[in-house]
């Protein structure tokens, strides 16, 4: 690593600049620092020396702890550490004065970032880390400006910047110019699943599980989204069982997990059915949805936990299985339990979609006038929204029951 002096104290690089959340990831650490110990710094559980435990607590979130140890040291790069995490436009014009160099050019991408500096920071005379992240925050600027394109652009120079020097920033940065991609008009998906790939073999296997899991969830989203192609729903599969088994416990990151799960499950649904792995396939994916409505907390992930609780409501119906009728009613209880859930006056169509999957499932249980009732009510809600092919299938459903009561009907009088 490159040693380089500013003023009185020692700054290595490369820094870890971009890696972290802001404010964190304007943060500079003193003195010489091995990749080992940059590691460390990355990793939230990762043990500091004492001279950089600031940054430990800033990591954590803990600002007011950084800034107390940063006022024992009396340097420039504290000067600067301090004003990232307590910027004032006082503060500014001080520094101003007092830094040089590179520090000084941070300053200004810092001032930005926190809404004291108007116009997005210059790149002359940086390099490396720092060249990047100048050009990271213009192209902040440019999607505040709808500026897509410009946007992208800037990106792709600042990987160019921080690919050798810091690969952990450039893996951040490519995960960025994917998810821009993943938002044109005509979405590049191809480029997007490639930034990801490339991203993860950037980070490799060090220890830096969340980052890593990330990276995977957002390479299964694109390839999900791609959709079509079977090698592009093989490679969704593989990263979302990459996101299960990265390391992360399933608890603490309860929403990745779920997440993972549900969308592994979905892709089993879609996968093109063939005799022999259909009824296996179907019944992973119910147990996927199982497992990712375990992890879903009610109070804390509310949407994602009536997502999931409908995909798994709607597999249930049609899960081969020695005991159909408690798979049913269980499907029932599930779309219950949603319709008092999700508000008819919110989201009316979606709540006339789980009163039909729910009469189709009370159909199948033989309980033909409450499936009626439900199918009476959809339809009245898809025909007063203009949904006239949904509400075409709930009278589709009618007719069929009440060829099943006729037949039932006919049966009783023959006996």
């Amino acid at each position: 690593m490159n040693i380089e002096t500013t003023d009185t104290i020692q700054l290595s690089r490369p820094q870890l600049v971009g890696i972290l959340p802001m404010p964190a990831g304007l943060l500079l650490i003193p003195g010489e620092i091995n990749e080992a110990q940059l590691l460390a710094c990355v990793d939230a559980k990762g043990a500091l020396p004492d001279a950089w435990a600031f940054y430990g607590y800033a990591r954590a979130g803990d600002q007011a702890k950084a800034l107390e140890l940063l006022q024992r040291q009396a340097n420039p790069i504290s000067d600067y550490n301090r004003f990232v995490l307590n910027p004032s436009a006082e503060a500014l014009v001080k520094l101003r004065s007092s830094l040089s160099g590179e520090l000084s050019m941070l300053l200004e991408i810092a001032a930005y970032n926190c809404g004291l500096q108007d116009d997005p920071p210059a790149e002359e005379g940086l390099h490396g880390e720092f060249l990047a992240l100048a050009l990271m925050t213009q192209a902040a600027a440019e999607m505040e400006r709808d500026a897509i394109q410009p946007a992208m652009e800037l990106l792709e120079r600042a990987v160019s910047a921080a690919r050798e020097v810091s690969p952990f920033f450039a893996a951040q940065l490519l995960a960025q110019l994917a998810a821009l991609g993943r938002t044109q008009p005509e979405p590049l998906f191809s480029e997007s699943i490639q930034h990801y790939r490339d991203a993860i073999a950037l980070i490799g296997e060090v220890s830096m599980p969340e980052m890593r899991s990330e990276l995977w969830m957002q390479l299964g989203i694109a390839c999900q989204e791609a959709g079509g192609r079977p090698d592009r729903m093989t490679e969704a599969v593989r990263a979302y069982q990459e996101v299960l088994r990265g390391g992360l416990i399933a608890e603490e990151h309860a929403e990745l997990f779920a997440l993972a799960n549900n969308n592994l499950g979905l892709l089993y649904l879609s996968m093109p059915m063939s005799q022999g792995g259909d009824t296996l396939r179907m019944a992973v994916a119910v147990q996927c949805f199982r497992e990712g409505l375990r992890l879903c907390d009610a109070d804390k992930l509310p949407e994602l936990r009536s997502t999931i609780q409908l995909n798994l409501a709607n597999s249930l119906q049609y899960l081969t299985s020695s005991h159909p009728e408690e798979n049913l009613v269980q499907a029932v209880e599930l779309y219950e339990e949603l319709l008092t859930l999700r508000k008819k006056a919110f989201d009316p169509v979606g709540y006339g979609r789980i009163l039909s999957n729910q009469a189709n499932a009370l159909a199948h249980l033989g309980m033909f006038s409450p499936a009626l009732e439900k199918l009476q009510e959809a339809r009245k809600i898809f025909e007063w929204h203009n949904e006239a092919e949904l509400s075409a299938t709930a009278m589709e459903l009618v007719g069929k029951i009440h060829e099943q009561v006729a037949i039932a009907g006919a049966s009783s009088r023959g006996n």
